[in-house]
């Protein structure tokens, strides 16, 4: 059956095309999520689903991509795309993508003459969700831990794409590239201020002395310096951030302090990871995937900890 949903229709996959005039394509706009799908009894389950079309919802309006997106029809979209291509795959998890761009117009053009009353422009994006069988990751990644890189590019909190799922993913796949010429899983980027941004597909988590430790993300409030001393003011504000609020990441989170364990929010640095017990890297594909060794660097014991086996177990279970 067919299991490509292009602009409202399903096709087969040879048959999804896309205009050459594509802002996509032409100038890089456009959005995307990646879910993973699991089997359950009834059918397939995409987990967190609504929290990755949120996401994109969100990323869209703060882009300006489009005012107009039905998070409800996309919901059903990608349902009824898992439905179709579970058939055909007879795979137990697949991986979902949904992507959207500016379509085929120019956005220059579109923003002087096609407004309406509103101020909304009317674009038509481009919307293409597909899904396929999901990437089997060795075990021996999650019960011995992986080595990482450092990326050469460095993230800027100040660029206002950062921190959005973008579909310019050119420096991160390139970094990505070099890190497996090294014979490492991820590498890890920096912003520019030499603060942590996470990997090059994934988010960062260190663990210290049994408290989980995240770099601040773009839509978290966190307690300004002396923001508490000024007349009026909450103490907290929304600092630019190029980290993306991962669906994993959160995920990770919520089960860590539903532990008990303390969770800190702040800027990290190369030294707070040379001295963390643990380093871990999550995203909705691979779920939580210990580090042990940064370049030449050794990660806590050399294996994955306490806080990072149960986190694998936990995600483990999530999939059954």
């Amino acid at each position: 059956m067919p299991s490509v949903f292009l602009n409202g229709a399903f096709l087969e996959r040879d048959d999804a095309r896309i205009s050459a005039f594509d802002a996509g394509l032409q100038h890089g706009v456009g959005l995307f999520e990646t879910m993973l799908a699991v089997a359950r009894n009834d059918g397939r389950e995409v987990l967190d689903l609504d929290a990755h079309l949120d996401r994109l919802a969100l990323s869209a309006r703060e882009l300006r991509l489009t005012e107009r997106l039905r998070v409800d029809a996309l919901r059903d979209a990608v349902l009824h795309t898992v439905s179709r291509a579970g058939e055909e795959e007879d795979a137990g998890r697949l991986r979902v993508r949904l992507t959207i761009t500016g379509g085929d117009l120019n956005l220059l053009q579109n923003s002087r003459t096609s407004e309406s009353k509103t101020g909304e422009t009317q674009q038509q994006p481009t919307l293409l969700i597909s899904a396929t069988r999901a990437t089997e990751y060795p075990a021996e990644m999650f019960e011995k831990g992986v080595l990482v890189s450092i990326a050469d590019w460095k993230a800027n909190p100040l660029d206002p794409m950062q921190g959005h799922k973008t579909i310019n993913y050119w420096a991160r796949m390139r970094e990505l590239q070099t890190a497996a010429a090294k014979n490492a899983a991820e590498a890890l980027i920096f912003q520019v201020t030499n603060h942590l941004a996470g990997g090059c597909v994934s988010n960062a988590l260190l663990v210290r002395d049994g408290a989980v430790i995240s770099p601040i993300c773009r839509t978290e409030e966190v307690r300004a310096a002396g923001a508490e001393d000024q007349p009026g003011s909450s103490g907290a504000a929304i600092l630019p951030s190029p980290i993306l609020p991962g669906i994993t990441r959160r995920w990770a989170l919520d089960w860590a302090q539903g532990e008990g364990r303390t969770i800190e929010r702040r800027a990290l640095t190369i030294h707070d990871i040379l001295a963390a017990d643990e380093l871990l890297l999550t995203n909705s594909s691979w779920g939580v995937l210990p580090v042990v060794a940064v370049e030449s660097h050794v990660v806590g014991a050399g294996r994955p900890g306490e806080v990072g086996r149960a986190l694998t177990a936990a995600w483990r279970e999530r999939l059954i």
